[in-house]
């Protein structure tokens, strides 16, 4: 791969949704590698890993609503901006059930945005979209490959699919220089959405609680470090050079699913609480069952490989948060096994 340091450096980046799990963790490796970066932020997050590691002072801030065409065209001229990263979205699966217009509104409406604002803007050289593995929806096999249907059903796997076809749209028609990413569950230090597994069973094994499965514990997910997330977005942008890779979409996942209950548990242990026995309530509706990925593509494309076993992606998340709730004065004192644990998917 070429250097990935020379790529970057003195290049004009926006992130949407800098904020975000995803958003922070790139754009910390982003100004890491010397680019210049412009964050688009609608809400301030202040415990989010970007404000908290002190990268949100090292890039250029806009507020603003990533649905404001006004706002994005005058951003991605006025800086000057080659790469973008789409990730603002709504992304938790409850809230877009429960607020589906909203989702909507930002997923659909904020990509036809950003699309119609980089077509319109010169300099503008490619565009990562991010979708998900949730646009797939339910298929009659697994793994999810690049080339199957998306059959996205609720609102958030419906908003998902809906921004890809916009994108093909886009390069079709108008010869955008876009890219789509479908990832895997991700994972990581500064997912603040407790009614996230992940998170939820960290903050429950830290604190010696037992945690609540929403679903039956059955359902099949793969699991994507951060860390690993960022790098393939990085390493799909610098490929954009060839054009052959505009209008595709690339899977990123570590193709090894797990059951929620044994995600659960692995998380449990590694915490050193695997005596805490998650209470399992069966009551979780508009999920797919199973979700996994073939990321063989990215492998062969790209020469992208995950860096990090699922253990050692756990072990630096549960550290994570583990100084994040010291900061909050959470830990001490704490009695275990509370009795009003908080749900997890």
């Amino acid at each position: 791969m070429r250097d990935a340091g020379d790529f970057w450096s003195g290049r004009n980046v926006l992130v949407t949704g800098c904020t975000g799990l995803l958003g922070s963790w790139l754009t910390e490796t982003l100004v890491d590698r010397q680019a210049a970066v412009v964050g688009l932020v609608r809400d301030w997050v202040p415990h989010s890993h970007l404000i908290r590691s002190g990268v949100i002072d090292r890039i250029r801030v806009v507020r603003g609503e990533v649905q404001d065409y006004d706002l994005m065209h005058r951003v991605l001229n006025e800086y000057e901006v080659d790469t973008v990263f789409h990730l603002a979205a709504l992304t938790i699966v409850t809230i877009a059930n429960r607020a589906p217009l909203a989702t909507y509104d930002t997923n659909i409406r904020g990509s036809w945005t950003v699309f119609e604002a980089a077509r319109n803007s010169p300099l503008v050289s490619r565009v990562v979209f991010a979708s998900s593995d949730k646009a797939y929806g339910t298929q009659q096999r697994l793994p999810y490959t690049e080339e199957m249907p998306l059959l996205g059903q609720h609102p958030y796997d419906v908003s998902k699919a809906c921004g890809e076809l916009l994108a093909a749209n886009y390069h079709n028609s108008y010869r955008l220089p876009v890219a789509v990413t479908r990832c895997a569950n991700l994972y990581g230090g500064g997912d603040l959405n407790f009614s996230r597994l992940v998170p939820e069973v960290v903050r429950c094994a830290l604190l010696g609680r037992r945690p609540v499965i929403r679903s039956d514990g059955s359902m099949r997910r793969d699991y994507l470090y951060v860390r690993d997330a960022a790098n393939g977005y990085l390493m799909l942008a610098e490929h954009m050079d060839d054009t052959a890779l505009h209008g595709q979409a690339f899977n990123f996942g570590i193709d090894d699913p797990l059951t929620v209950l044994a995600m659960t548990r692995l998380i449990l242990s590694l915490a050193g609480h695997p005596e805490l026995e998650p209470i399992v309530e069966s009551r979780a509706l508009q999920e797919i069952y199973d979700q996994y990925l073939c990321s063989e593509k990215a492998h062969r494309v790209l020469g992208w490989y995950p860096q990090y076993s699922l253990d050692e992606g756990l072990t630096e998340t549960l550290a994570w948060y583990r100084a994040y709730l010291e900061e909050q004065g959470t830990l001490p004192g704490v009695a275990p096994d509370d009795p009003s644990p908080t749900p997890a998917p």
